[in-house]
């Protein structure tokens, strides 16, 4: 007889006894929550047939079969032959092996779904899983449907030996094929996601969202503990731990999920560009028009102050007014996660956009919490990973620069600082997507930059974009930081200088006053430009706009007759 599974709650029919709090709940309301505890939210495993009727649309679900595998291919035998295990664990779950498979439709849109589940030998990854995960890829690149795979594995299956552990050189190879065709993958992460699975497929997805208190890593802690010696830190491993690291995209509660894959699919799904598409089709708002803004003439200082009042709308506010289905996404998959750069997918109208941007905050906590809008190397690393993600799911970019320069700490130098903002000026001078770039407050040297070589560069009426802050000027040249407003008439920073220069291609009007006094109007005035950016490029081909952006900045430093920026149209309607 086989050891009962303790991971599954005790429970007599009626009431349920839960893992995390040990209160009784009723079998009705656990069902109804999804098997999540009401009291203290403790997520209980479930079946990968539960997995599919909760994620899918009602009735839309077709199994997804696989061809036979080795049933034995070892000969194992410990305590008992493998093939008398997996006899036992077929007639205790009423599973072929441990994953299922199901086309069906998400929100609507078609799917590919793999569901694992631990109560199959642990959720071991053997050939049968592998082979099932691989098919699973193979369709969705065949019809072109995202795939998303729910996990919950102890790691390799021993029995079958090497072979298990090839099945994490197959899967790999399939999510590969995934990226190659520009087919989005999304990993559910569930309690618990160990070594082979969690060193395959599980972290291979391009959006990976994790259970709360769920727990994933190559080696489990008693192997850790055991090999090193060491006490584990509180919460080790834990879906917290991995979202701080950067290691995930975002913890989602179960009752959450369906709606936090929904919105993944409708704002992934790229869009071919018709002739003539309108400026109010892409989010616009409004007609486009031939007369370019020109900002009133304003005092440097005074744009440097009203660029850094606490309540401009920060990139968070704009996804907020701006995009629909939006979804963040954290983590730059190295090291962790800086909250002074927010990302996410969203829908600008009609358009699936990436949008990415520096983040301050209105209150003290929120500005400590973001690091004053200075991002580390993993902010412009969490950046990087995602405009490859909109590169290969062709979607365009839309960046949000507003920092008084990146972290100049002795931690941020140690993780490669330098590197970090390099490699992205070089990401962005070759993505072969639309990228359209606003300085929306503060554009601060390189830290802005890093986030600034685009299609179609815009500022906002009172923002600001240099080499170096008015104040680090003043220090440096005057020996002063009292000639602050001075060295900001020195360094010409405003929209209109910026504009005569050709840094920038145009000017987005601001709310009387300055965004923070109407920030609803605000965020329509930039959805505005940016939409009648999208308008123009979203038409043009990859080789076209990588051409036409190596001449923007090609020019730069040149004579007039070399290189003649002309200021870009925007929206009319967006000076009311």
């Amino acid at each position: 007889m086989s050891e009962p599974d303790r991971r599954q709650p005790m429970s007599d029919g009626r009431w349920i006894q839960c893992q995390g709090c040990r209160g009784m709940i009723h079998h009705r309301r656990f069902a109804r929550d999804l098997g999540v505890c009401s009291e203290c939210g403790h997520h209980h495993p479930v079946t990968a047939e539960d997995r599919v009727e909760q994620l899918l649309d009602p009735g839309s679900a077709v199994p997804v079969e696989s061809a036979a595998v080795l049933a034995d291919p070892l000969s194992f035998v410990d305590s008992v032959p493998y093939p008398d295990r997996l006899a036992g664990a077929r007639e205790r779950t009423g599973l072929a092996d441990a994953a299922v498979c199901a086309r069906g439709r998400l929100a609507g849109r078609p799917v590919v779904l793999v569901a694992m589940d631990f109560r199959f030998l642990g959720g071991s990854l053997g050939a049968a899983v592998g082979e099932l995960v691989t098919v699973a890829a193979e369709i969705a690149v065949r019809e072109r449907r995202p795939l998303i795979t729910v996990t919950a594995s102890g790691g390799a299956r021993m029995q079958e030996g090497v072979l298990s552990l090839m099945q994490m050189a197959k899967t790999s190879q399939a999510f590969a094929e995934l990226d190659e065709v520009g087919v989005l993958s999304v990993s559910v992460v569930a309690d618990p996601t160990f070594g082979g699975v969690a060193a395959s497929f599980a972290t291979l997805a391009d959006v990976i969202l994790i259970e709360p208190g769920a727990r994933m890593g190559f080696a489990g802690p008693r192997v850790i503990r055991q090999t090193i010696r060491e006490e584990l830190p509180e919460g080790f491993q834990t879906a917290e731990f991995l979202l701080e690291h950067g290691m995930v995209d975002a913890v989602v509660p179960r009752q959450d999920l369906r709606g936090a894959l929904g919105r993944l699919v409708a704002a992934t799904v790229p869009v071919t560009a018709p002739a003539g598409l309108s400026a109010s089709a892409v989010g616009g708002g409004g007609e486009t028009g031939a007369v370019p803004y020109v900002p009133e003439e304003r005092d440097p200082w005074e744009v440097v102050r009203l660029a850094r009042d606490l309540g401009r709308p920060t990139t968070a506010d704009y996804a907020g007014l701006l995009l629909e289905d939006f979804q963040e996404l954290r983590g730059d998959r190295v090291f962790g996660d800086s909250r002074s750069v927010v990302a996410g997918v969203g829908r600008l109208g009609v358009v699936p956009v990436m949008l990415i941007g520096h983040q301050k905050g209105h209150t003290t906590r929120e500005l400590v919490a973001s690091n004053f809008g200075m991002p580390p190397p993993e902010g412009y690393r969490k950046a990087a990973r995602l405009m490859r993600l909109a590169e290969k799911l062709r979607i365009p970019v839309v960046t949000l620069v507003d920092t008084p320069g990146a972290y100049p700490g002795v931690t941020a130098e140690e993780r490669g600082q330098a590197v970090a903002i390099a490699e992205n000026q070089r990401l962005m001078a070759r993505l072969t997507v639309p990228v359209v770039s606003v300085i929306t407050g503060e554009g601060g040297s390189g830290g802005a930059l890093a986030l600034g070589m685009a299609d179609r560069v815009l500022i906002c009426a009172n923002a600001w974009y240099s080499v170096i802050s008015p104040e680090g000027c003043a220090a440096i040249l005057w020996k002063s930081p009292a000639a602050a407003p001075l060295a900001a008439r020195a360094l010409r920073l405003d929209a209109g200088e910026l504009l005569r220069l050709g840094v920038v291609d145009g000017v987005v009007p601001e709310p009387e006053g300055g965004a923070h006094t109407d920030p609803v109007l605000a965020a329509r005035l930039l959805g505005a430009a940016v939409g009648t950016a999208l308008a123009d490029l979203l038409p043009l081909s990859a080789a076209e706009l990588v051409r036409r952006r190596h001449g923007r900045f090609r020019g730069f430093g040149l004579p007039a007759a070399d290189s003649a920026p002309v200021a870009v149209p925007v929206v009319a309607a967006a000076q009311r």
